[in-house]
């Protein structure tokens, strides 16, 4: 289906710290929940701090990283330059535990963190844009990672003028922008790459065909006018282009999801793995966050909003992403370590690359968390938030565990031929 090629497919030494640092972003992001007052609202700068911990860490890492295995499959052609990507993981990282410490601690280093960060974001995007013209099919994918990447660029921009106005004092009403700076990254960057990708890989993990795709192209229509009129209505300070916005927004999401349950329909493979359960709570979470939304819209309410950021990003993003790296992760250590001895020794399955039962404690003391952190949220109760995030925090241990188990698969083979080979 896809022309995957050893001849640019990159190797696993550079995807490698996308995966391990990300994972590292994401249990202690969820650690640092344990000492976040969930009272303290959306705008608070300890949330917000956090908030940036873990998107631009965990989410952003991670996409960035698996971006740079998939972007092949979604042209089908190499990288423009691939080797671009051993400068996106160390300015990336620095920015982000810069920014985070600039809105805990020091709001003076707020605007280098923002440069680190956009350095690493122009980077991709440069690397991003050049390989994506050479595409020679635009399929709904390609599109979709374009005006994704069209958004994160605006969104890049606009956080880092945020960030002088901080950190620096730049005049710029930062409460009127936020919403623009989170739509786009949320809705522009993060759910249209999800929506992109989704048409290729869950086809491919669940075996379906000839499905009907009619329903994400209504999505990606809807979504990418609901961020541009979004960005707009913010421009001109119209309230009600905005709200209308938001609708639009939601309507997108409820096509996608119907989209996901067509594919889930036409799926050839039936096994009920970790895999196919953790899509489950995950777009049972995408569910329950749409409601929760919804909700917002009309009635506003600090709790509710809250857990429908819960719901959202601990749900839904972290969801897909983990769930993803159980099958990506083992993939492309196989791709490297051992697609080359196909035919001259026994080779292992990919599921035998997947530490089953650590992965098994991930999800279920992770979905416990979910739930509880969530209802906690949503009628005010600490206790119940607290309660909810200590289960999470050991899902999140099993899964560090599981990514850098996977990683290290094979590796002394690899080693060993090396070795050989000089």
């Amino acid at each position: 289906m896809f022309n995957i090629s050893r001849d640019f497919a990159p190797p696993i030494k550079m995807i490698e710290p996308f995966f391990v640092i990300g994972s590292i972003f994401y249990a202690l992001g969820v650690l640092f929940l344990l000492f976040l007052d969930p009272s303290s609202g959306h705008v608070d700068l300890v949330t917000v701090g956090w908030a940036h911990w873990l998107l631009l860490g965990f989410v952003m890492m991670t996409i960035f990283g698996a971006m740079a295995q998939l972007i092949p499959v979604v042209v089908e052609v190499g990288h423009f330059s691939v080797d671009l990507y051993y400068i996106i993981w160390p300015s990336l990282l620095t920015g982000t535990l810069t920014m985070v410490a600039g809105f805990w601690w020091v709001p003076d280093v707020l605007a280098y963190g923002g440069l680190l960060v956009l350095v690493a974001m122009v980077t991709f995007l440069f690397e991003t844009f050049l390989t994506l013209k050479k595409a020679e099919r635009i399929t709904l994918s390609v599109k979709s990672v374009m005006w994704a990447n069209i958004f994160l660029t605006v969104a890049i921009v606009i956080g880092f003028l945020m960030a002088l106005a901080i950190g620096e004092g730049v005049v710029l009403d930062v409460g009127k922008w936020l919403g623009a700076h989170a739509v786009l990254v949320l809705g522009g960057f993060v759910t249209l790459t999800i929506m992109g990708l989704s048409l290729i890989l869950l086809p491919m993990f669940g075996l379906s065909h000839g499905f009907d795709e009619t329903p994400i192209t209504r999505a990606y229509q809807l979504m990418v006018g609901a961020v541009i009129a979004y960005v707009v209505g913010t421009l001109i300070d119209w309230n009600w282009v905005r709200w209308l916005a938001l609708v639009v927004a939601f309507v997108s999401v409820g096509f996608y999801g119907y989209q996901i349950w067509i594919i889930y329909q036409t799926r050839a493979r039936k096994a009920h793995d970790i895999y196919a359960k953790t899509m489950y709570v995950g777009y049972g979470s995408l569910a329950v966050a749409l409601v929760l939304g919804v909700v917002t819209l009309f009635v506003s309410s600090e709790q509710v909003i809250l857990s429908a950021a819960w719901f959202l990003i601990l749900g839904f993003f972290s969801y897909l992403i983990n769930g993803h790296l159980y099958k990506i992760v083992p993939f492309l250590v196989w791709f490297e370590r051992y697609s080359p001895l196909v035919g001259k020794q026994k080779v292992p399955m990919l599921n035998e690359m997947l530490p089953e039962r650590r992965a098994e404690w991930q999800f279920w003391f992770t979905s416990a968390g979910l739930v509880v952190g969530g209802i906690g949220l949503l009628f005010g109760s600490s206790s119940l938030f607290h309660g909810g995030v200590t289960l999470m925090v050991v899902g999140a241990g099993f899964m560090l565990s599981s990514v850098l188990s996977m990683l290290s698969y094979g590796k002394e083979l690899n080693i060993s031929r090396t070795e050989n080979n000089v």
